[in-house]
């Protein structure tokens, strides 16, 4: 690793004292690896460290090759810094997560915080997923998608289109952009552009962001802000200014001694920084602060005229209703020839939203319907709630799977003309079409792996999260 930037470095030792040493030390070691599980699709724990401030984060031994694990592309795990997982304290502390919520994931992609949201979201509750660049915004619905649940809107906006809708959501997590210095060791290109410049364009950057989206957040609703950095410009002194601004109060969180978490305050706001020579993570802070006034309960303004979203109708619903498990809990949509399902309590809200952001996906995509002819959809076949006995599967062996994955030809004998759910080690990875003695990929083209494969693909030499599944 380079030297750190001498400003940077000189800004740490006042702030360390005399710990820096210590953590310049740190800074040149090799970053642990944290991935965090998908317990809807695993169910069985993993025999791996855990996460200590999250129930589904665990520490792999070293930096495995995930691309070539069919388990990731099953929306089985997600590989995720162990740090951020912190928001899963956050969210739990700040409020009750077990009560419908809207929730709001301003800067989602590529996916790691809004994944994590899902899982401890009530099925109940709607979760906004937001992601301003487009390119990006496309990886984080694939991501949502792999992860299956089933009440995720995904969006492309700028956060002041948020103001459309004020005082929506209950729950804000802003994980802004930022200088990036608590990344240095992972990504030394964030080290080459840092500067102190910088800093201060992300610190403007910041608090625009958070004016822009403050007014959609309710009274008494809750803002969980984050960074990757560690200068107060871009945490203490953004929080301080917006609640100054707002009349918002900070949260203070409850902490473990032992995970080594640093807290900390400046100007009457709580925060917490991650240091890699203190625990087992990258760089990281976060602190949350709640809106003033009193909470409104949950609810539209009442049924509109004209809703955006159409239902489907009862013959297409017919032919694809069993395809999802809990039915009576779900509506049917129709937008042209494609069918999806949205959790009925949340038909008003996701109609809101279509009336006023970008969506880019809601819900499960379902089906294609032409006629009676169904065209299964990619979406469906990684969803959570999937009925798998409504359909043929097919266990396929690794390099299968791999190639498969590659939206390459694979042969799996047999015959006739139906559609097959591929499975590897018993976990779904998409829809093939078996026709006559030929079987036809149906894996998203833009989702395909495009590493070469090894010349000999054995499972001993490949990383599966299924070696570390604890089997009872």
């Amino acid at each position: 690793m380079k030297n750190l930037p001498l400003s940077f470095a000189e800004r740490m030792q006042l702030q360390l004292g005399e710990a820096f040493p210590a953590f310049e030390t740190a800074m040149t070691l090799t970053p642990p690896v944290s991935i965090r599980a998908n317990m809807a699709k695993l169910e069985q724990p993993l025999g791996l460290p855990h996460v200590p401030w999250s129930s589904q984060g665990y520490y792999l031994p070293e930096r495995p090759l995930f691309t070539l694990d069919p388990l990731l592309h099953a929306g089985a795990y997600y590989v995720q810094e162990a740090s951020s997982m912190f928001l899963e304290q956050a969210l739990k502390q700040a409020v009750d997560v077990t009560e419908p919520l809207r929730v709001l994931d301003l800067c989602g992609a590529p996916g790691g915080k809004s994944t994590h949201l899902a899982s401890l979201l009530s099925a109940e509750s709607l979760l906004v997923s937001n992601e301003v660049i487009r390119s990006r915004a496309t990886i984080l619905a694939e991501n949502i998608a792999k992860w299956g649940s089933g009440n995720v809107v995904v969006t492309n906006n700028d956060p002041r289109d948020f103001q459309k809708l004020p005082e929506f959501f209950d729950v804000m997590v802003v994980d802004a952009p930022c200088s990036g210095e608590g990344m240095f060791r992972k990504d030394p290109q964030a080290m080459e552009e840092w500067s102190e410049e910088n800093v201060k364009l992300c610190a403007q950057r910041q608090q625009r962001i958070l004016m822009d989206v403050w007014p959609a957040l309710k009274p008494g609703g809750v803002l969980i802000y984050s960074t990757c950095t560690w200068n107060t410009a871009e945490n203490e002194d953004n929080i301080a200014w917006l609640a100054q601004q707002e009349g918002a109060k900070s949260l203070a969180l409850e902490l473990e001694a032992s995970w080594g978490i640093v807290p900390g305050e400046q100007q009457g706001v709580q925060g917490y920084r991650f240091y890699p020579h203190q625990l087992q993570g990258e760089g990281f802070f976060l602190a949350v602060i709640q809106k003033s006034g009193e909470g409104a309960v949950n609810g539209t303004s009442g049924k509109r005229k004209k809703y955006k979203l159409a239902l489907a109708g009862k013959k297409e619903k017919a032919l694809v209703e069993s395809w999802l498990k809990n039915t009576e809990e779900l509506e049917w949509l129709q937008y042209g020839d494609y069918i999806s399902a949205i959790p009925a309590n949340l038909f008003e809200e996701v109609d809101t939203l279509y009336q006023n952001l970008y969506v880019l996906q809601a819900g499960t995509e379902v089906a294609e319907a032409k006629g009676k002819k169904l065209k299964p959809q990619h979406q469906l076949a990684l969803s959570q709630q999937l009925s798998l006995n409504e359909f043929d599967t097919a266990e396929v062996s690794l390099e299968q799977a791999l190639r498969y994955l590659r939206k390459e030809d694979i042969q799996l004998g047999g015959s006739g003309s139906n559609w097959v759910l591929l499975q590897y080690q018993g976990y779904t990875l998409g829809w093939a079409k078996q026709i006559g003695n030929r079987m036809n990929n149906y894996y998203p083209k833009e989702w395909r792996i495009r590493m070469e494969l090894p010349a000999v693909v054995e499972e001993e030499q490949l990383f599966s999260l299924t070696r570390y599944l604890e089997r009872f």
